[in-house]
């Protein structure tokens, strides 16, 4: 093994949603880069429906067979006790737990008005609650051993918008929240937490239609972007060469890479005698709105194909 390919060497890291796609592909360059791995999926549907350990082994029998050092773990990150398991896994396994990955997910797609209670519940809870159910159980080991880093998984769906995912933006732009919240409260610990959103041709993106024209030729853009493009960006984060990056929003779309932005304050309007609504109407308004934010999807803004 080279020097270069001994970065994670001694590192123990957990990665959700790991049997496919996304996960799948960090799991293996982590273990290629010299990590321990857990290879954590529940193996339901892209909707969350059904279990099966299977796709889970078959990547650990993968960095196995090449060398490395990875385990399977088929709970649900949306499970307190599973995901306090998981992490357990690894301490147990591997005498450590250095990094983890939160990236398990699920789709359920439906215009606002036609969204079930169901439909929302369902995706907090894999994608929110779940990035917190093993941040949480990581972070007691993180503290006591004075280092760790935390990669979340978010989406533009969330940090700009898109039709038809009301649950899944709003879990997504949860848990940028969440990032930067453990950034703050663990940074005294010498723990990073950082957000990775990402464009990729995944078995969830795969849920898109493809009824018309537009859909086909999105989709046709949309499958240049593999999931192995993501999982350089996880390594570095994962790794000792981020020691002073936290708190941060990367956005990978083949091969370029973005900082995005975070809420900022960028107009202001002031009145010295105070705000009745009619004066915000007649002053603040015309001031402000030059500065509106237009009603733009993901597609809207990243307008052009992938390099």
């Amino acid at each position: 093994m080279s020097q270069e390919n001994k970065l994670l060497d001694g590192k123990t890291v957990v990665v959700t949603g790991a049997g496919r796609g996304i996960g799948r592909s960090i799991s293996l360059l982590m273990a290629k880069y010299g990590a321990s791995v857990v290879v954590n999926d529940l193996g339901g549907s892209a909707s969350g429906e059904g279990e099966d350990i299977g796709p889970a082994q078959e990547v650990v029998n993968e960095i196995t067979a090449a060398g490395g050092k990875a385990v399977a773990h088929g709970g649900s990150v949306s499970s307190w006790d599973d995901a306090h398991e998981m992490i357990e896994t690894a301490v147990s396994n591997f005498g450590s737990v250095d990094v983890i990955v939160n990236n398990a997910g699920i789709l359920r797609d439906v215009i606002f008005h036609k969204m079930t209670e169901d439909d929302f519940d369902a995706v907090i809870a894999v994608h929110l609650k779940g990035s917190f159910n093993v941040a949480r159980a990581a972070a007691t080991h993180f503290r006591k051993q004075q280092s760790g880093s935390m990669i979340h998984f978010t989406s533009t769906s969330g940090l700009i918008g898109n039709f038809g995912q009301a649950n899944y933006a709003a879990a997504k732009l949860g848990i940028v929240g969440l990032s930067k919240s453990i950034a703050l409260d663990m940074s005294r610990y010498g723990v990073r937490s950082n957000c990775i959103s990402p464009f990729a041709w995944s078995r969830l993106i795969g849920t898109i239609p493809d009824n018309t024209p537009e859909q086909q030729a999105r989709l046709a853009k949309i499958k240049q972007m593999t999931p192995d493009d993501q999982a350089p960006m996880a390594v570095y984060l994962a790794s000792d060469l981020s020691e002073n990056v936290t708190g941060q929003i990367f956005g990978i779309r083949r091969n370029e890479i973005f900082l995005m932005g975070q809420s900022r304050p960028i107009r202001s309007a002031h009145n010295s005698d105070g705000w009745t609504p009619h004066s915000i109407s007649e002053r603040a308004i015309p001031a402000l709105e030059k500065s509106f934010f237009a009603l733009e999807r993901s597609a809207d803004v990243f307008s052009w194909d992938p390099i």
